[in-house]
């Protein structure tokens, strides 16, 4: 991979992650770090019925969820950049072939080539 490529592909990598930090602290700091009383509006001190009470769980459990996959995703694109700091991005963990240039414009922060992946998600 030349250099032009591997600087593109770090722009790429910090873009997303500038991209799902931003997401995930709008996502904190809107429902997360919100009680479930102030989640709903709930001023009074009445519980209110058991279907809103499921309805609102399964919305927070959900953005927690979704919390939950963009810090992983986070924590991916930061070892993606270390490797590209340490010179073995762009090889597979698996076989340590080279990881096809156009699989790491897809998916910048992956570990695997094409193939490596494939076996992968065949034993799931």
């Amino acid at each position: 991979m030349n250099k032009r490529t591997q600087a593109q592909l770090k722009k790429q990598l910090e873009q997303l992650r500038d991209q799902l930090n931003q997401e995930f602290q709008h996502l904190s700091e809107n429902n997360l770090n919100r009680s479930q009383r102030d989640s709903t509006g709930d001023l009074s001190g009445y519980s209110y019925h058991m279907a809103d009470v499921g309805t609102d769980s399964f919305g927070r459990e959900m953005e927690l969820n979704i919390a939950s996959n963009e810090n992983k995703r986070i924590r991916q694109i930061e070892e993606a950049l270390e490797r590209l700091e340490e010179g073995t991005y762009g090889t597979c963990e698996s076989c340590e072939g080279k990881i096809a240039v156009d699989r790491l414009k897809a998916i910048p922060y992956t570990r695997l080539c094409i193939e490596c992946a494939r076996k992968s998600e065949k034993k799931y």
